[in-house]
């Protein structure tokens, strides 16, 4: 025969057990918050390495490089250039310039007076027409047709040099300097 003890001693088991579920199921509370927030945290970084991405790959698919550059008869400078590496097809009229040098006022850009006609397939001789959008198969040349920077101006000045930064819209921007220790006709700059 088995004896029922009824006393306050028997009845603590209840009590730690509905404890520890309580217990239990703040920590899966705990738990879950953080999970979230660390879902958030993951999900706010992965968006920022995306548009970090899509700001580097825009900004390289529109760039030029610079090949080589010298002086035209006009004192102007002419850059054969590619489309660097991944770049898409670009409009002439997408490219603007500016120039810093030590002559005159020191700087010049192309003020809206650059597109097709001053860009050329390298294998044409002579710019016209020009070519309206730039594939990244073909090399070409292009005519920066400066004023204040010209080879004349910057060769007399004292350094010789000036800083040439090639803009395409919603894309890159190159730079280089250009060394001009001559106005003579075919005088490499770079």
């Amino acid at each position: 025969m088995k004896t029922a003890r009824d006393n306050q001693e028997q009845d603590t088991w209840g009590a730690i057990g509905i404890g520890a579920m309580i217990v239990f199921i703040s920590l899966i509370l705990v738990a879950a918050v953080a999970s979230a927030v660390i879902i958030q945290t993951a999900e706010k970084l992965q968006q920022n390495a995306q548009t970090a991405g899509d700001d580097t790959s825009d900004e390289l698919s529109g760039k030029l490089t610079i090949m080589q550059g010298f002086v035209d008869g006009n004192n102007d400078y002419v850059l054969y250039v590619r489309l660097a590496a991944g770049s898409d097809t670009i409009q002439a009229t997408s490219i603007s310039w500016q120039l810093f040098c030590d002559a005159g006022n020191g700087y010049e850009d192309s003020n809206g007076n650059f597109g097709a006609a001053n860009v050329q397939l390298q294998s044409v001789s002579q710019f016209g027409a020009g070519v309206g959008t730039m594939t990244i198969q073909n090399p070409y040349k292009i005519l920066i047709a400066a004023a204040t920077c010209d080879a004349q101006a910057v060769s007399g000045s004292a350094g010789q040099a000036a800083q040439l930064f090639i803009h395409v819209e919603s894309g890159g921007t190159t730079f280089e300097t250009l060394s001009v220790g001559s106005d003579d006709t075919g005088t490499a700059v770079i």
